[in-house]
């Protein structure tokens, strides 16, 4: 490997900041003790504790006296400037979002990237400066240098973007160094951009809740379920400060005193109280921060001292370690939300209430503003605010419209102020969750004001909370996620907010069951004053690892009564393109594995203009179809399928079971346990055995065949008909014993027949019928045991012909594309399924089934057997032609 030539990397670089009489200290030497603190207290290079030492750094003024960190790291071998990703940005984390020591030590720009960061993490310092430079000798000792330069911001989120191109550090000089700032103000990260790197941090965000939530668990004992909550609350508040008033707190200030007045515990609170009188607070809503967070902070367990270091103390440096980096440099996401997602089990909420307190995934919250058409001149509320992620995401939207269409830098910040103040509002009743809310919406910017600890459906008059309490909020954007066990699911909310509004639209994903049955009375009313535009389906698994409820989105256009000939559209989003999990230690629970982006996208669309929108989504997911307004259970319906079998789908089942059975019988693997007689049996015996040479239809069968078409169907649940569907459990191909008792999976190779084993497993009656992940159906004629993809339904006490049929009707409707990897069919899924069959009476007419299969039954045999035979004739011939 070359030698580095780092030392006259450096000589060049040092002699050209001399040249141009820039204040610049080395490795060694202090620019202020701000930053050298900053550089002491982040974690290092190589991930461990210590100081941080850039090989330069300078503290430069422009003419609006304006202070810009500029922070050089030198190398000195050749392609060591800069490492980026797929995406072009300085790569400082790796695909599991952990620090890329490797990068960061090897790289110049991604070491000097790292070190601004420091700065934006422990100093008031917005604006950095990160240069990087390297080079190499040629054969015959020239020097060839590089020079990377990045701006390091909270504009673009601590990731670094590159200002251009130079050859030396002259644009430092102070001739240049006004126009070097005049461009870096022009850098602007697209939307798309600034979304890659917001997922990327919030993926960040995830993995530090999660250190940081174990961390607590496991080290600090004593504290309660709600101090955990708390004491995140008021270490964030106390560390925010506000430049020229409130100086942040620092872990240093933490002098762990026993002194009254003086214990940690009492600097926090007077530091919390500070920044909230300098934020103007309503007196009442800052005593009621103080009051519950003293709760906490004020405990003599918490400020006792031991070794010298009070518990508050260890919490607090934690929790600035682990997550000041993400307030600090203002991102605009539902931070709380996931503190609240993470710490929500320890909040000491019973079992049936734990599906009130979760709250809504940051892009579905996205969705549902956007889909109640929010923009800058939007008045949005909340009635169960939770910790106010869905009032963040309507604030995000606002603040992007204004961005986009003032062009005047004044009248832009007004506008920011204004949305912030007067545009939203919130309610919530919780206490412990409402401080969540607050605190929400302090660090998105101080739109706190009007988020209230009230009563939505008992207290609240439609007046502003604080300010301007004498005036209705005239809102024009409703959006929700209510508590389910309120009545109707939580349709109260709906109602009431909706009937307080003269104009607008709203979008609240909800229980499904709300809009099926549950909430009949009140989706009656609204339907008198207001019109339903759509009904999305979501998935099964949005809330997963917090709760399991079937949930639709309900959009209306407020104010306007719904009328029978209204166009509804359904949309059913079950593969929103998410692939989710819950494992604790995955670095990413939630991957785009189908144009996710593009769907959610794709649905605000279709729900504003119509199917002309339609490209991801068919028509077999989007269906716009009318409801009753009188009826109030008719709001989930879905694009008409037509699960009517016709007589090829019998053949297709019937045929692919005989091809199975003839196919494990020619292979000699369960003839011994059909026949009773040697395996070597020949063919015919076979065919003879399972009755397959009788093929002449019966005079009642050529009759059910003919008379097909007039039958009269009905649509009947699957559920009600054969009970509760069951499933198997997970089996491994590795952990499988050798055995007598068939084993089904998912799949349509050999119908999902995988192998006989011997393990103890439920064994599953014959005459069954199985549906597997993608919801394909099958019958099965044998006992058999099943792994966890497929679901088994129980229609053994009907005839095996009937059993035939209902499997093929099943198939009809279940078996349409809208099952697949990442949205499987589940045993609810079975439960749920609707399907149609010939009736008599009224009720399913089985007789007239079993003869129909019958007959198919011997017409797929008569097919076989004709094959077998003209092939016998062929062996016959070349036998005897052999022999001749």
């Amino acid at each position: 490997m070359a030698q580095s030539i780092e030392p006259n990397i450096a000589d060049l670089a040092n002699g050209w900041l001399k040249k141009y009489k820039l204040p610049y200290k080395l490795e060694q030497e202090s620019v202020n003790a701000e930053i050298d603190k900053a550089l002491f207290d982040y974690y290092t290079k190589n991930g461990g504790a210590g100081a941080n030492r850039p090989d330069a750094k300078i503290l430069l003024q422009d003419k609006n006296l304006d202070f810009f960190p500029v922070l050089i790291e030198y190398k000195g071998y050749k392609d060591k400037l800069v490492k980026l990703d797929k995406d072009g940005q300085v790569e400082n984390r790796t695909s599991k979002n952990e620090s890329h020591f490797k990068n960061i030590n090897s790289f110049a720009v991604n070491g000097a990237v790292h070190y601004a960061n420091a700065l934006l993490h422990h100093t008031s310092y917005t604006d950095i400066v990160a240069i990087g430079m390297t080079g190499h000798k040629d054969e015959t000792g020239k020097i060839h240098h590089e020079i990377g330069v990045y701006y390091v911001s909270k504009s673009n989120l601590g990731a670094g973007q590159k200002i251009g191109d130079y050859t030396d550090f002259s644009f430092l000089a102070s001739k240049n160094f006004d126009a070097f700032i005049e461009s870096i103000k022009t850098l602007q990260l697209s939307q798309e951009e600034l979304d890659k790197l917001k997922e990327q941090r919030e993926r960040e965000i995830d993995q530090s809740l999660v250190k940081l939530n174990n961390d607590i668990y496991q080290n600090e004992k004593g504290l309660g379920e709600n101090d955990r909550v708390y004491l995140v609350a008021a270490s964030i508040i106390a560390t925010l400060g506000i430049p020229g008033k409130v100086t942040p707190l620092e872990k240093s200030d933490l002098k762990s005193s026993t002194e009254k007045g003086y214990r940690d515990g009492d600097l926090m609170i007077k530091k919390i109280e500070s920044f909230l009188s300098h934020k103007e607070l309503p007196d009442e809503k800052r005593n009621l921060i103080v009051r519950t967070l003293s709760n906490t902070l004020l405990t003599e367990n918490i400020n006792k001292v031991q070794d010298g270091e009070s518990q508050l103390k260890r919490v607090f440096a934690k929790i600035v370690d682990d997550l000041g980096i993400y307030y600090k440099i203002g991102l605009t996401t539902d931070f709380t939300g996931k503190l609240f997602n993470e710490m929500y089990g320890w909040l000491g909420f019973s079992q049936d209430k734990l599906n009130d307190v979760v709250l809504t995934p940051s892009y579905v919250a996205s969705l549902l503003v956007k889909l109640a058409r929010v923009n800058k001149d939007s008045y949005v509320w909340d009635f169960a605010t939770g910790s106010a992620g869905l009032l963040v995401a309507a604030m995000n939207e606002m603040l992007i419209d204004a961005k986009n269409t003032i062009k005047s830098p004044d009248e832009l910040a007004e506008k920011e102020v204004q949305i912030k103040a007067e545009q939203l509002l919130g309610l919530e009743l919780l206490s412990s969750v409402y401080m969540l809310a607050i605190l929400n919406m302090i660090l998105m910017g101080d739109g706190s004001s009007n988020i209230l600890n009230t009563d939505s459906i008992k207290d609240f008059d439609g007046k502003y909370g604080f300010g301007r309490t004498d005036k209705k909020f005239p809102a024009d954007a409703f959006i929700l996620n209510p508590p389910y066990s309120a009545p109707g699911n939580g349709m109260n909310f709906v109602e009431k907010a909706l009937d307080m509004m003269n104009k607008g639209y709203a979008a609240i994903i909800i229980q499904n069951s709300s809009g099926s049955g549950k909430a009949v009375a009140y989706n009656k009313r609204i339907l008198s004053k207001h019109t339903l535009l759509a009904s999305i389906k979501m998935p099964v698994d949005i809330f997963i690892g917090k709760s399991s409820v079937n949930t639709n989105i309900y959009v209306f256009k407020v104010n306007e009564k719904h009328h029978k000939d209204d166009i509804v559209k359904f949309i059913d989003f079950t593969n929103d393109g998410y692939t989710r999990a819950n494992r604790r230690k995955a670095s990413n629970n939630l991957k785009d594995t189908d144009q996710a982006k593009e769907r959610y996208q794709e649905v605000v669309d279709i729900v504003r203009f119509g199917k002309s929108k339609l490209n991801i989504f068919t028509e077999r997911e989007y269906y716009e179809g009318n409801i009753d307004p009188n009826n109030g259970a008719d709001w989930n319906q879905s694009a008409p399928i037509d699960s009517k079998p016709n007589l090829e789908d019998f053949r297709r089942t019937i045929s692919n079971y005989i091809s199975w059975e003839l196919s494990s019988l020619l292979k000699n693997q369960i003839l011994g346990k059909l026949l009773n007689t040697d395996k070597a049996a020949n063919t015919e015996s076979v065919l003879l055995s399972s009755n397959i040479t009788d093929y002449e239809l019966t005079k009642e069968e050529t009759q059910a065949l003919e008379n097909f078409d007039n039958l009269k169907w009905n649509i009947f649940n699957l559920e009600k008909l054969f009970g509760k569907s069951t499933r198997g459990k997970r089996l491994k191909s590795a952990d499988r014993l050798p055995g007598d008792l068939p084993f089904i999976t998912a799949g349509e190779t050999d119908e999902g027949f995988s192998a006989y084993i011997g393990n103890k497993v439920e064994i599953f009656p014959a005459n069954t019928t199985t549906i597997d992940m993608f919801g394909s159906a099958k019958y099965r004629n044998f006992k058999y045991g099943g792994d966890d993809h497929i679901a088994v339904i129980h229609a053994n006490k009907i005839p095996k012909n009937a059993s035939v049929f209902v499997t093929a009707s099943i198939h009809k409707s279940s078996y349409n594309g809208q099952f697949n990897y990442g949205r499987n069919f589940y045993t609810k899924d079975a439960d749920a399924l609707n399907i149609s069959l010939p009736v008599k009476d009224n009720k399913p007419d089985y007789k007239s089934m079993e003869t129909i299969i019958s007959a198919i039954h011997k017409l797929v045999i008569k097919d076989v057997v004709l094959y077998i035979e003209g092939k016998k004739k062929e062996l016959t011939k070349l036998l005897e032609n052999t022999n001749a």
